[in-house]
């Protein structure tokens, strides 16, 4: 805890005047671009990967990067999306799993996370995860079925984006852009979702376009 407080005394004397005028602006109002949904891990930093600026991300962050299906649930997760896109209007949102993701690992070894209810119950919403592993991933195992794991799992969650009214109306319109990322934590490296081809690629070789439906690719790059 002093860490954190010493680090927030050196960002009052030292972080801050360099963005003063950037957060008086921010105190009227934010007018983010982009809906950064990744999982609570602490190894994953959106601002420091992206080098984003305060006011740049509107961030949702809970463990699996995981989005409920529409009617699914009451939390938070449905709110803060249809905040982003209904009201602050954000061009374009990205799912960004990561590398040895330990909700992940939970999804497929629920015997693991037995003894937390709170954690096994919320992982139910990544039950089509669960079960594509099972039915088609059965020659992967360690971590190569780890990181198709996560991989699988940002394309579930686009899907269930996709049915909530507020993102849907506008995938409609043609105004929002829905990406999935993946983080590599040990090289910094970040793979996104190439619907043209199927697959996870470097982000250099990504051409970002309106996604509407998922294929599914046969191979992990990760």
């Amino acid at each position: 805890m002093q860490k954190l407080i010493e680090g927030i005394h050196q960002f009052q004397a030292k972080g801050f005047l360099p963005l003063q005028t950037l957060f008086e602006q921010l105190a009227k109002g934010q007018h983010p671009e982009t809906l950064f949904i990744t999982c609570s891990d602490s190894r994953i930093d959106p601002t420091l990967l992206t080098k984003a600026q305060p006011g740049d991300l509107f961030i949702l962050r809970n463990a699996g990067n995981i989005v409920p299906p529409h009617g699914a649930g009451n939390g938070g997760e449905a709110a803060t999306i249809e905040f982003a896109v209904a009201a602050l209007g954000v061009k374009d949102i990205i799912i960004c799993g990561h590398s040895h993701c330990g909700a992940m690992h939970g999804l497929l070894h629920p015997e693991q996370v037995a003894s937390l209810p709170a954690v096994s119950s919320w992982l139910s919403h990544a039950e089509m995860t669960r079960r594509i592993m099972r039915e088609n991933y059965g020659h992967l195992d360690g971590d190569r079925l780890l990181t198709a794991t996560v991989e699988e799992n940002v394309l579930v969650q686009i899907e269930n984006l996709q049915t909530l009214p507020a993102v849907g109306s506008r995938l409609v319109r043609g105004d929002l852009h829905l990406h999935g990322w993946v983080y590599k934590i040990e090289t910094g490296e970040v793979f996104a979702y190439d619907g043209a081809n199927g697959q996870f690629v470097k982000l250099a070789e990504y051409h970002p376009q309106i996604e509407t439906s998922v294929q599914r690719r046969t191979t992990h790059l990760i």
